[in-house]
């Protein structure tokens, strides 16, 4: 079997490349070139968010499931993004990205669910799509609210811009876990 989990290192390898890009698509420079040599768990055709964090409140999220690219590459490409291509928020500048935290999420494939009882909070994300509508919310966003499951099916259903019984009306609804990590946690 395949090794998906992360060290400490591999950590602290993302983060830093995530950090990195961000300062220099900031000054409009060229983004350098990634680490010849990186471990083979980072090169895994892997999908990840990364979110940014300016003291409580969140300051851009973006991300994929949906990958034909290694691990690193899209956290690099979803750290522009989200730092600047958020739609929610102005883009992030120079000078407040020293108060921000960048956390990484490093995705598992995608699971599709025929029985909403598998779903376990604060272990499962959740993809819900029905026709052109589509909503995901990350693990750690059903226990940062305190969400029983239902609440979290609800409200992903409403973050896919569905009602939130969707879930019980054909729905699909598909689940991921995720390797969640921050500057906070890993260390700068």
């Amino acid at each position: 079997m395949v090794n998906t989990q992360l060290t400490t290192q591999d950590k602290r390898l993302l983060l830093d490349i995530a950090r990195e890009t961000i300062v220099v698509t900031l000054n409009k420079a060229p983004l350098p070139p990634l680490p010849d040599s990186l471990p083979d768990v980072l090169q895994q055709i892997r999908g990840a968010f990364v979110t940014l964090n300016k003291g409580r409140n969140l300051r851009g999220c973006i991300g994929t499931f949906r990958s034909d690219r290694p691990l690193v590459e899209v956290v690099r490409d979803m750290a522009i993004s989200a730092a600047l291509h958020d739609p929610r928020f102005p883009r992030v500048t120079a000078e407040e990205l020293k108060e921000i935290d960048i956390e990484i999420s490093a995705l598992s494939p995608l699971i599709p669910v025929s029985d909403p009882d598998t779903i376990e909070v604060g272990r499962d994300g959740l993809y819900v799509t029905r026709g052109y509508y589509s909503g995901v919310l990350l693990p750690q966003v059903a226990t940062e609210y305190g969400w029983t499951r239902e609440e979290f099916l609800a409200q992903t259903c409403i973050k896919a811009g569905l009602p939130s019984d969707a879930w019980l009306k054909g729905a699909t609804i598909e689940r991921f876990t995720a390797e969640v990590f921050s500057e906070k946690t890993v260390g700068k």
